[in-house]
């Protein structure tokens, strides 16, 4: 076991490698479907938009798993619950590559979410743990990698191999990676000690909190832009701008490189300061967004345009770090919730973006749907801040 008698790794890399790597089979397995919607509905022998089911079915499981699994495996060493997350995730992902029928498939596909929210508030506190405190946004942003990753070459490559082989492959293939990331992090992860005065009492106790409520509300509403550009980023380009279908591939890969970009770049803004981050990071995705709306007129530009709103992703470690500041004793609960109120993000985005178009706006619209949202995050933001001074004024800067 490479761990030395201070539980630190003797490979810190190598554990936040491992951490990441996890991270990149769930970011395969939850956009890789996206890909394959031909195939299984052909397969299952359903309709297209009945794949999404599946899809809904596989977020519910994140929003439903992220605050029971933290509230129930408070005392749970976090190096074994990060295994045993792993193993659920290769099952639920394995099982539903041998689904004998669709509302089964549904059903896995539930079973595999339950440990994405999890899994990723987890892994953030160990890698945030094994550094100084200055550098916690960085090393977050690094495990981060795993799921920016997946949506530049998981989910392409997954989604080529599915409609090649089977769509079955692809579920099989996530499942390796999972039992091999439950491997490493027994290999290289520290084994770090049991918090005694951990409960599910005080697990659930963020549900309540008002800071850990409002960095919630952030994540799901001002996070909501990115989504919603992003779940109709091809027929916006198709049929506004006029691109071909051929160039589907290079989409994801465009705004996966800014995804990547947007992560590391957050998690440096964050550590040099994490509240003025924030706010500077909605301002930049309001202004991007918008500008997505006149840009996707023209191919080029608007798949510039898909690169920049992938760095969005820069919010996903400032608000990560912001729970576990403002956490106290229910750390596992509020770095899980960060990644369930994603999901919430993106059911958000897409389904405002969706009654924006069938209202008759143009395609690009998401866009100002975008916009939209990240203003609101900002405006939760500067409410939060001034509930906080006005609770606590001397503790407000914290």
């Amino acid at each position: 076991m490479q761990e030395s008698s201070q539980g630190q790794a003797r490979s810190p890399r190598l554990a936040e490698f491992s951490l990441a790597l996890g991270g990149f089979g769930i970011g395969t397995s939850e956009f890789v479907i996206m890909g394959l919607m031909n195939r299984v509905a052909s397969d299952l022998a359903v309709s297209e938009p009945q794949v999404g089911y599946a899809i809904s079915s596989y977020a519910l499981g994140v929003v439903v798993g992220a605050p029971i699994i933290s509230a129930l495996a408070a005392r749970v060493p976090k190096r074994a619950l990060l295994i045993v997350l792993m193993l659920v995730f290769a099952v639920g992902n394995i099982a539903s590559a041998m689904a004998p029928g669709f509302w089964s498939f549904v059903g896995l596909r539930f079973l595999a979410g339950l440990p994405h929210g999890a899994y990723f508030g987890v892994a953030a506190l160990v890698a945030a743990g094994a550094v100084p405190v200055d550098q916690r946004a960085r090393a977050i942003s690094r495990v981060m990698l795993g799921l920016t990753t997946a949506i530049l070459v998981g989910a392409p490559l997954g989604t080529w191999a599915g409609n090649v082989f089977g769509w079955q492959i692809a579920f099989t293939a996530v499942g390796g990676i999972a039992l091999l990331t439950a491997l490493l992090i027994r290999l290289y992860v520290p084994v770090q000690p049991i918090n005694t005065q951990a409960s599910p009492k005080k697990e659930l106790k963020a549900l309540v909190d008002q800071r850990v409520l409002v960095t919630i509300a952030i994540a799901c509403i001002g996070c909501g832009g990115m989504f919603s550009i992003f779940s109709y980023v091809m027929p916006t380009l198709t049929r506004q701008a006029g691109m071909s279908e051929a160039f589907g591939p290079l989409v994801l890969v465009i705004f996966g490189i800014g995804s990547i970009i947007g992560n590391l770049v957050g998690g440096r803004m964050a550590d040099r300061n994490l509240m003025r981050a924030i706010p500077r990071i909605l301002i930049w995705c309001a202004v991007i967004q918008g500008l997505y709306f006149v840009a996707a007129n023209n191919v080029w530009t608007g798949l510039l345009c898909v690169g920049l709103v992938g760095t969005c992703m820069a919010l996903a470690p400032s608000l990560q770090t912001r729970l576990m500041d403002v956490a106290g004793d229910a750390q596992t609960m509020a770095a899980s919730l960060n990644h369930a109120a994603f999901n919430g993000a993106n059911a958000l985005g897409a389904w405002l973006a969706g009654l924006a178009i069938s209202a008759g706006l143009p395609w690009s619209s998401t866009g100002l749907v975008g916009t939209g949202l990240a203003l609101c995050g900002l405006l939760i933001f500067w409410w939060g801040r001034v509930l906080e001074k006005r609770s606590d004024p001397e503790t407000s800067t914290a």
